[in-house]
């Protein structure tokens, strides 16, 4: 009782003192404008104790001291009358350490306690060393960073081995908390936070994002994975009460582990998690979340000063078939629509892995055809496999060494079932090799777009998870399982030293270098600009939808501009649809735009300066929210999105479809504006002014559209005016 009444005095600290108040010698104390964490040291045993809103009354976790109190099924409504359940007490974090179970519980003394104020985060730093039997030699440091305004808390682990054996980690839960809700009372938004499931939950490779929700008090848990690719592990309620999120289990496939050999450290990914009170629990998602990974995760999409808005693309239909004079006639058309991006896909080069220009279809190489898409105000890119080279290579031949291996020995081929091609470990000096490649195409030639694709760790058409990863025995991973982080973080590395030497380089890192289908996360937006999402073939109206329908699935989870959704035609009859649907994401069109009238390369070019100047205007592409009213995508329904600006209320843009449905109008309001300055909605292709009104009217009332046809789609621009 006097632990619990300890943690109520410290709750109710002012958030004015706190950094000077954080450590008592048994209570860390983290806590902002929003949100505090109480985490205690007793008997050895290091656990949240409290975790709450501030001027909220309720306690996010369960814990073994806390009574319940008595539940009124009369005062359903009244949280003070909720059943809390008790404990036990959360683990804090888990671990195997050579196949034994590490947790916040298995004895522990402090070394030392720091905080580290760097802007507007504050980071507090407790480092433990292991006092068991079976975590002695261990040093770990956790990190707890909190953030201006934002209920959110995020967390990592670093290790050290202090001890004179090797160390095996596997199975590693950053964050394991206990809900004081039963799985009776416990719906999960998985699957990027959108897809409802009740009862037990364990979540993967498209999780880094679920939210833990009380629909009897609205209320809950967001937990963000930051775990790259196939190493995303989530789960809530499987023993109907502990949430934890880190990486996979040893029991799973693309299993995690790593080595620590004496006097090594190694550092975990990181992991958020935030709390909220609300009866539509996906607003914090399209608020604070998104807040969150826009100004302090430090995502490259944020960090980059001219954002795309438009992209042509050649994979569809010329597949490999270009050449030179393909590509400077489809410069002058992409040019005529207002293309911002021009990207060559596959077909420029020759020598699989060697990546040398094919001088036949590009006689005087790649520099004049990029000095050409320049002159045309467009940036020129490229299509590379990053991680593979056929058998005949040179690069093969002479480095063997560098590449993957299966369990029998052979070489392997990640990506396929091709046996013309074998896939590089980017724990090699490979890496540094690729990364030469492409900066010789950045110094020498121009490029400034860089599409990196195939599998490097998993692949998203094999389908086997046994073929992954590198069981290579030369290699600096030491088995199968400790390849999986090496690579994708060896990966990441490279991006952050091509950004380095050419800071404007927009990269592009596919789904299947990512490792599963549509695939893509907050690890690769720290490194990679966008992610070629996917290759819908459908034209206009169904391949509309579909890019639609992936653009709300993905995001605002993640942010929209980095989902590079393909394959819409610009020369199909309804281009303009698709286009506008892919305004909610980043728009990527392919096609021949040679065979579209003036006429409708006009239209388009009107379009894309109509949408760069929404960029210049509202910084737009850093911004996507639900449409209120509009759900999921699908036939027969009316969806939109909607791309404020949340920090300067300035306004942004409005997207609203048809897809088939028998109701020809709809009511439209418009979320996060401010309620009392005036808007100006415009029409983004007549310039028509459709209402002037109030942020608290567009809001509570908004305006009305009647689509006639079958399937239509408009964007609008919301605009603060005097």
């Amino acid at each position: 009782m006097n632990r619990i009444l300890s943690l109520l005095v410290i709750f109710h600290f002012s958030v004015s003192v706190f950094s000077q108040n954080n450590w008592n010698g048994e209570q860390l104390v983290i806590q902002n404008e929003k949100v505090a964490r109480i985490i205690v040291l007793e008997d050895g045993e290091f656990t949240t104790q409290s975790y709450r809103l501030h001027n909220y009354p309720y306690n996010f976790v369960s814990t073994l001291n806390e009574e319940p109190l008595a539940f009124n099924q009369q005062g359903v409504g009244n949280i003070q009358e909720f059943r809390r359940w008790k404990g036990p007490d959360p683990e804090e974090f888990s671990f195997l350490l050579n196949d034994e179970k590490i947790t916040g519980k298995t004895g522990w003394e402090v070394l030392d306690v720091g905080e580290i104020i760097a802007g507007e985060t504050t980071t507090h730093q407790i480092v433990l060393n292991g006092i068991s039997e079976i975590n002695e030699g261990l040093e770990i440091t956790i990190s707890y960073v909190v953030y201006p305004n934002l209920p959110i808390i995020r967390k990592k682990i670093d290790f050290k081995n202090t001890g004179s054996a090797d160390f095996k980690i596997e199975s590693l839960d950053v964050e394991s908390l206990n809900t004081p809700w039963g799985n009776t009372h416990n719906i999960i938004f998985q699957n990027y936070g959108r897809y409802k499931n009740i009862g037990p939950f364990l979540g993967n490779w498209n999780d880094p994002l679920i939210l833990a929700y009380d629909p009897v008090f609205n209320h809950g848990i967001v937990v963000g994975n930051e775990a790259p690719g196939v190493l995303k592990r989530a789960s809530v309620c499987l023993d109907g009460r502990t949430l934890d999120a880190g990486l996979t289990h040893s029991d799973q496939d693309y299993a995690f582990r790593k080595w620590l050999k004496p006097g090594e450290t190694w550092e975990s990914t990181w992991v958020f998690t935030g709390l909220y009170s609300n009866k539509n629990p996906r607003e914090i998602v399209d608020r604070e979340v998104s807040e969150f990974v826009r100004k302090y995760m430090g995502i490259r999409l944020a960090q980059i000063p001219e954002k795309p808005t438009f992209v042509y693309n050649t994979w569809k239909p010329f597949r490999r078939n270009v050449n030179e004079k393909l590509i400077m006639e489809l410069a002058d058309a992409a040019a005529a629509c207002g293309v911002e991006e021009f990207i060559i896909d596959d077909g420029w080069q020759v020598g699989f892995g060697d990546w040398e220009i094919d001088y036949e279809k590009f006689p005087n190489g790649l520099k004049p055809v990029f000095d050409y898409i320049k002159s045309k105000g467009m940036k020129p890119g490229l299509w590379l496999s990053m991680g593979a080279a056929s058998s005949d290579s040179k690069v093969f031949k002479e480095h063997p060494e560098w590449f993957a291996k299966y369990r029998d020995g052979n070489y392997v081929n990640l990506h396929s079932t091709g046996k013309d091609r074998n896939s590089a470990c980017f724990t090699t000096d490979w890496k540094d090799y690729i990364k030469n490649k492409i900066l010789n195409l950045v110094k020498e030639h121009g490029l400034e777009y860089v599409k990196l694709d195939f599998a490097i760790v998993a692949s998203a058409y094999r389908f086997d998870p046994d073929v992954s990863g590198c069981f290579a025995e030369n290699h600096s991973h030491k088995d199968r399982e400790e390849s999986y982080l090496e690579i994708y973080r060896s990966a990441w590395k490279m991006y952050d030293e091509l950004h380095a030497e050419a800071p404007n380089l927009f990269i592009d890192c596919t789904f299947e270098t990512m490792g599963e289908l549509q695939m893509i996360d907050f690890d690769m937006c720290k490194h990679a600009e966008g992610n070629w999402l996917s290759n819908f073939e459908g034209e206009a109206p169904f391949g509309s939808a579909r890019v639609r329908q992936m653009s709300w699935w993905r995001s605002p989870v993640v942010p929209a501009t980095a989902l590079v959704i393909g394959n819409q035609s610009l020369d199909d009859e309804d281009a303009l649809y698709s286009f506008k649907s892919l305004c909610g994401s980043l728009p990527i069109m392919l096609g021949d735009p040679r065979k579209m009238s003036p006429e409708k390369q006009q239209q388009f070019s009107e379009l894309a300066g109509w949408l760069r100047a929404m960029e210049n205007k509202h910084g737009i592409m850093l911004y996507r929210q639900d449409l209120p009213g509009f759900d999921e995508p699908a036939h027969g329904s009316w969806d939109g999105f909607q791309r404020i600006n949340t920090d300067t209320k300035s306004g942004g843009i409005v997207g609203v479809f048809k897809q088939f449905s028998k109701v020809d109008e709809q009511w439209v309001t418009v979320n996060y504006l401010d309620p009392g300055k005036n808007y100006v909605v415009v029409h983004s292709s007549t310039g028509r002014i459709v209402l002037k009104t109030t942020g608290e009217e567009l809001q509570n009332k908004g305006f009305k559209v009647v689509f006639e046809e079958e399937f239509q789609g408009e964007l609008y621009e919301v605009t603060e005016i005097e």
